[in-house]
């Protein structure tokens, strides 16, 4: 329903471009485009999804299992042996884990031990892990970081996303420059063609000197060779902005002359990219995403450590299985018919589980380094980013002054022009200098649009669930 009704607005608007309109694309809306339908923005959320999969696949370790056994040898017309053994466990979260068994064994040159009555034999038991394993294990370790590293994954597409959508709020910001500059350069072209008809007109009738009109033209050709070097910076940043650009089914979108950018941008760019409400003083790094997917990064390894520790412990493994030949009857296990043991391993250096202990340090002190310069590093980036939005400020309302000041003077040079009292050289260097100082304060105006959206990205104010 979503993409018929995006279809509508770009029929609609193909219509009204057929009637030589225009229609306007604010930031907001393109901004909805890219989070929606941007392969890029669609990519990052594949690393939350690896994320849930490696979850579930940790989960997996602690799966229920059913195990069969089975081995017949049967040579000459003798059965050495018919050996059957079909088990289920019950992994748990600690170093315990349920066992039941069936074992049912026959053949002449059956081993005495493997023995079992006719109908075979019922076991249900408990394995245990009473040193390394108990407390931690590598299943355990292993689910633990998945789940860090789901988290890790949200925080990291965050990141991702903000970066896409930085570039392409940026990519905007340069298409709304070249169509403000290439407006300037139509407005004086305008007057630029006004002044040279005006003036050949005098020079027809005799009231103006042939080299004003030669002076006029020659203004009048400048302002054409600008206007056609805006228009080409115009499509091209046009279509720098396409590439941003994409609607449902991986459909690209190109935009076409009759859709312009917002000319009213900077008035609304603190509600667009929701820096209005940003108080410098009261900002909490940990929440940063970037914060928070390091923090998961030294909790994982610090489970990593944990697991490191625990396995310099000894293996020390009890089982213990109560021995039934009627399982339908409850009381027919009891501890006078049983089947233990115990493993004990202990190796005598540890140099491998010392290694893989001192490694997992290094990886937490270095995550730890990474950390403290990561935060200075956001810390900085916000305090000089929010105090070049300051200085921008300052410098555009002096760019103001100046551009005023320009108009005044020429208007005033065009009034002494058609006086009598100025030349026409002092009128086109007047315009020029208006024409330089609007371009400008266009510039500064990106400028402090970029700047507006790097304090936005470097905030990561977007949030995408």
């Amino acid at each position: 329903m979503r993409a018929f009704f995006i279809g509508i607005l770009f029929f609609t608007s193909t219509l009204l471009w057929a009637q030589d309109s225009t229609s306007v694309i604010t930031l907001s809306e393109y901004l909805g485009y890219v989070k929606s339908f941007h392969p890029i923005v669609r990519q990052a959320h594949l690393v939350v999804n690896e994320g849930e999969i490696k979850l579930m696949k940790a989960r997996g370790a602690f799966d229920p299992k059913f195990e069969v056994d089975y081995a017949r040898k049967k040579f000459k017309g003798t059965e050495y042996y018919d050996k059957l053994n079909a088990a289920f466990k019950i992994p748990t979260w600690y170093g315990i884990e349920f066992k039941g068994n069936f074992e049912e064994n026959t053949g002449y040159y059956l081993d005495p031990e493997n023995t079992v009555p006719d109908d075979g034999l019922y076991s249900v038991g408990v394995s245990i892990s009473l040193a390394k394993g108990l407390l931690t294990n590598k299943r355990m370790a292993l689910l633990k970081q998945a789940k860090m590293f789901n988290n890790q994954a949200k925080a990291d597409r965050q990141l991702l996303v903000n970066n896409i959508l930085f570039d392409a709020t940026k990519t905007y910001f340069n298409w709304l420059k070249t169509y403000n500059e290439k407006r300037v350069y139509e407005d004086f072209l305008d007057n630029a063609e006004m002044r040279f008809n005006g003036i050949k007109k005098n020079y027809e009738v005799g009231e103006a000197p042939a080299i004003d009109t030669l002076e006029a033209r020659i203004a009048l050709n400048n302002r054409k060779l600008s206007l056609e070097k805006a228009n080409i910076n115009y499509i091209k940043a046009s279509l720098e902005l396409s590439n941003f650009l994409w609607l449902s089914e991986d459909t690209p979108v190109e935009i076409r002359d009759h859709i312009i950018p917002d000319i009213t941008t900077n008035d609304i760019i603190d509600q667009t990219l929701n820096t209005s409400a940003f108080d410098i003083a009261s900002l909490d790094l940990d929440n940063h995403p970037k914060m928070l997917s390091l923090d998961y990064k030294l909790q994982s390894l610090n489970i990593e450590k944990n697991l490191s520790i625990n396995n310099l412990l000894p293996t020390v493994d009890l089982q213990y299985n109560f021995l039934s030949q009627t399982p339908e009857i409850a009381r027919s296990f009891s501890t006078s018919a049983y089947k233990s043991g115990l493993n004990v391993s202990i190796p005598l250096f540890l140099r491998k589980e010392r290694s893989d202990l001192k490694l997992a340090k290094l990886k937490i002190l270095d995550t730890e380094f990474e950390i403290q310069n990561t935060r200075l590093a956001l810390k900085n980036k916000i305090d000089a980013t929010n105090q070049t939005l300051t200085s921008y400020k300052t410098q555009s309302a002096y760019l103001e002054t100046i551009v005023d000041d320009y108009q005044t003077m020429l208007t005033a040079e065009e009034r002494k022009f058609y006086l009598g009292e100025s030349s026409l050289f002092l009128v086109n260097s007047r315009e020029s200098k208006l024409i330089d100082a609007k371009l400008k304060a266009i510039s500064l105006e990106t400028d402090y649009l970029n700047t507006k959206a790097s304090m936005s990205n470097i905030l990561a104010l977007e949030k995408f669930e």
